[in-house]
This record gives structure tokens, C-alpha cells and sequence, in this order.
């Protein structure tokens, strides 16, 4: 069961059926879309990828997803997930564009590292992050990423693949971060769909997120992009590319996208 985690700004809550409409607004961002390496995707198939997420990859603990609020509202999304890319995990996040360049990407990196070592005992994870994006590549360097290798699209397009000790990042900049079991009902559905990937369907940043201006996800701005995850300090959006659509599929609902904000 996806636990609910707080930083000392943020709260991970696991999504419940009354979120759809701002996750689609999320992923529906030019923006976020373009940090996120992938083509905007049509609207149903989010809805789809929302859906699996509250009818398969919740119900049967295939990942950890959640949705990222400040102050009680809804700013971005992330991810904890196994990765085909590598044998490990990629952290996943991706913030709106209103919400760069205060640090948060960093912030919500640093808790899904947190989760990742004291939750799930893994000892490092993973992050994708865009070549061009250098405002999430920068601050995954400042966080303490480590440049495995890059990984070339089938457009030519490249992406870093990164890695860093949980136990390095997680403890940073984040004094109290409280993990709570969360009693969630799941919501009714008609089960997995296998639709496209919405977040990072190319893998073009997994670290940083890219959140759009509306609360999508945005990957690449000032120094908290890791990468939306996806920004500098925006780890978020650490996947690699199979992400948020993938996530119908069960690979990852944001992994595909790079990570959000710039710090």
C-alpha cells in the first residue's frame, strides 16, 4: 500500500478518484509534455492512465504513486517504480510551472529518496534525465547523481541515466519526513488498460517532471529541475521513459518524464 509521506512543505497522497481531473491538467501541459520527452497525448488516455493507477497499480502494490500538494493544493506528481533500464528503481516527479524555482523539486526528490531507504531498503535509485535539460542535470549533480550512461532515442534524442545512494540525497534538506499508513479505498474500474505512455513515453527525463503552467508537470526550469523530475533541485521525474502512461501498463506512471522545477 502506497504510504502517505510529508517533507517539511510537502504531502504525498495517494490519489483517490476526485484527482483525475488535475492529473489530466497536469499531463496535458505543453510544457510538461516537452521536459517529459513525449508528444501531448490525448486526453482519454490519460484518463485511462489514471484510472490503471486506482484500479491496478494500486490494488495490487505494483508501485508507489502519488500525487504532490502544498499548502492543500495540488502541484505535481510522483513516483517510486522498478525500472527496465537498469535493475533498481527510478524516482519519478514532475511539477506545474507556477510552482519552479522555490526548491520544491528538490524537496520532493529528497523524500521519495527518504521513502525509497527507510521504506522499501533499497540502497541507491535511478533517474532520466534529458541531455539538453542542463537545469535538472545541475541540480541531480548538486543532489549527488552519479552519470552512468546515455541512452539514445530511436529519434536521436538523449537522455542521462543517473544514479545516487539513497542514504546521499534522502537525509538533505529534509528534517522531518513523516511516512503514514494510508487506509485507501480503491476506486471501482474495469481494471488495467495498456494505453500509451502519457509521462515520459521517451524517456527523455525521468528526474525532473516536467510540470506545465497549470499544474502539469514541468521539467526543466531554474536550478530544481533534476531532470521532473523530473529540475535542479527537481529530482522529480527521475525515471527513465516508460513512466506515466507506462503506468497503465505497469511500468510507471511518470517515469517517463524528467523533473520539475528549478529550485
Amino acid at each position: 500500500m502506497t504510504p502517505e509521506l510529508r517533507t517539511e512543505r510537502l504531502e504525498f497522497l495517494p490519489y483517490r478518484p476526485e484527482h483525475e481531473d488535475v492529473f489530466v491538467e497536469l499531463l496535458r501541459d505543453e510544457e510538461v509534455c516537452r521536459w517529459m520527452g513525449q508528444d501531448l497525448v490525448p486526453e482519454p488516455q490519460i484518463r485511462e492512465v489514471f484510472r490503471a493507477i486506482l484500479t491496478d497499480i494500486y490494488p495490487q502494490g505494483r508501485f508507489d504513486v502519488w500525487g504532490l500538494w502544498l499548502a492543500g493544493r495540488y502541484i505535481g506528481h510522483a513516483e517510486v517504480k522498478p525500472t527496465g533500464n537498469v535493475e533498481g528503481h527510478e524516482l519519478v516527479t514532475a511539477l506545474a510551472p507556477g510552482y519552479w524555482g522555490q526548491g520544491l523539486g528538490g524537496e520532493a526528490v529528497r523524500g521519495l529518496l527518504r521513502h525509497a531507504a527507510e521504506n522499501l531498503g533499497l540502497t541507491e535509485a535511478y533517474g532520466m534525465v534529458g541531455a539538453e535539460n542542463t537545469a535538472s542535470l545541475a541540480m541531480c549533480h548538486r543532489l549527488g547523481f552519479r552519470h552512468l550512461r546515455d541512452v539514445v532515442g530511436d529519434d536521436g534524442s538523449v537522455t542521462k541515466l543517473l544514479v545516487i545512494p539513497t542514504a546521499e540525497g534522502g537525509s538533505e534538506g529534509v528534517s522531518r519526513t513523516a511516512v503514514e499508513a494510508t487506509a485507501r479505498t480503491p476506486a471501482p474500474g474495469v481494471g488495467t488498460t495498456d494505453g500509451p505512455v502519457p509521462a515520459g513515453a521517451r524517456g527523455a527525463g525521468g528526474v525532473t517532471g516536467s510540470p506545465g503552467a497549470t499544474g502539469t508537470a514541468q521539467a526543466a526550469s531554474d536550478e530544481d529541475h533534476l531532470a521532473e523530475v523530473a529540475g535542479g533541485e527537481d529530482l522529480a521525474g527521475a525515471t527513465i521513459g516508460e513512466g506515466l502512461a507506462g503506468a497503465a501498463t505497469g511500468e510507471g506512471l511518470a517515469g517517463a518524464a524528467s523533473a520539475g522545477e528549478a529550485g
